[in-house]
């Protein structure tokens, strides 16, 4: 499937050569900047000591990586455009959702470059989680990375049996005063947008572009839920923890019996790391939680982007993804086509060791929701705040 399809003259005027080959002899010796989240140990090493010497080994490029992710991002190149900057500072960077949503808006992405990637006939395009970003077409001006469920984890020596319905949620959180909160981050929204599918009636009710009415019907149920349990959240509501980050550090220290991860299998990262206990489990709720993948985006003002679409090509390759996929590296699912790989790949994938504490992805898929478009999101993150965090 090709993802579309610039012409030859757009990529000349680019900066990007017009074939492969001159793009890897472009990319030998440059230096590519790639700003991301490095909020993971597990992620930045992988970076660090996997994707950043072997890029410089086998292509001569150097991988600098920088902190910052959403908001940073795009402010960075509103920045660099309202200063009239020929060229960026950034030349490549991770994203999803809403980030891509703003960025297509202002014009800062480059593309359509993926159809141009050789590894691109390997990615799982059959997929609607991979093909579509938060409702969005990606349309070759993003690069799928990896793709991933949200998962709740939970103390097995506390909790016999983990709440499946909202219902069985309210009664639990009654209980057992103190042993529950929400993340006010991008993880803690992940959920909230799996309840807020389920308060508006299902996935099919909040699919498309953002409506106005669908948010405020089914936002009215969703905040006067959280309200209702909120006096026996952690620190009786009063405060929310800021990170995943915090929220697993509460977990840990048995404070809270439950966190939760955008990365359905970290629960065995953080057991073999020896940061959870091996009670921990993780699973998805009978109402559903949200799938979707994160991307890599080159910058529009970019002068590497021969080297960044190297750099980018690499990091879905079978050898790449396979390396990231091992539970004890990172655990991030692929968002390769296992059957278009070569056969040696095929067996390498299919012998990579399995889950022990979290749910096989088969046995979630049944109950992975599609993201809703951005602007659900967006007003998650601020209404949160004024309905639930102010109140």
């Amino acid at each position: 499937m090709a993802i579309g399809c610039g012409s030859n003259k757009t990529s000349e005027k680019q900066g990007v050569p017009n074939n492969w080959p001159e793009i890897e002899q472009k990319a030998s010796n440059q230096t590519v900047t790639m700003m991301m989240w490095q909020g993971d140990p597990l992620i930045n090493t992988y970076m660090k000591n996997f994707v950043v010497p072997t890029v410089k080994d086998k292509y001569g490029i150097d991988l600098e990586i920088v902190p910052g992710q959403g908001n940073q991002i795009v402010s960075t190149l509103i920045s660099e455009q309202e200063a009239g900057a020929k060229t960026s500072q950034l030349d490549m960077m991770w994203i999803n959702g809403e980030t891509f949503y703003q960025l297509r808006k202002i014009k800062a992405l480059h593309g359509p470059f993926v159809d141009r990637i050789p590894n691109n006939k390997y990615i799982n395009w059959d997929s609607p989680f991979i093909r579509f970003d938060f409702q969005q077409e990606v349309d070759g001006y993003e690069c799928p990375w990896g793709n991933v469920q949200l998962a709740i984890i939970y103390n097995s020596e506390y909790v016999e049996n983990p709440p499946e319905t909202l219902q069985e949620l309210e009664n639990w959180v009654k209980s057992n005063p103190g042993k529950f909160t929400i993340g006010n981050d991008f993880t803690g929204m992940t959920l909230l947008k799996s309840w807020l599918t389920f308060f508006a009636g299902g996935p099919e009710k909040i699919k498309g572009e953002f409506n106005e009415e669908v948010y405020r019907q089914s936002s009215e149920k969703l905040w006067a839920y959280i309200n209702r349990i909120k006096p026996y959240f952690w620190n009786g509501g009063e405060t929310f923890p800021s990170s995943v980050a915090q929220m697993h550090q509460l977990f840990a220290n048995g404070e809270i019996w439950f966190t939760m991860s955008n990365n359905d299998s970290e629960v065995d990262n953080k057991i073999n790391q020896g940061l959870f206990s091996e009670n921990s489990r993780a699973y998805v709720p009978t109402y559903g939680a949200i799938q979707n993948s994160h991307y890599l985006g080159i910058a529009a003002k970019s002068d590497n982007k021969a080297a960044a679409m190297v750099v980018i090509n690499y990091m879905i390759s079978p050898e790449a993804q396979y390396q990231k996929m091992k539970p004890d590296v990172w655990g991030d699912h692929t968002i390769l086509d296992i059957d278009r790989l070569p056969q040696e790949w095929k067996v390498k994938f299919n012998e990579i060791p399995g889950r022990q504490y979290a749910p096989q992805r088969s046995e979630i898929q049944e109950n992975a929701l599609m993201e809703p478009a951005p602007e659900y999101m967006i007003r998650l993150f601020s209404d949160f705040r004024t309905e639930v965090m102010e109140k």
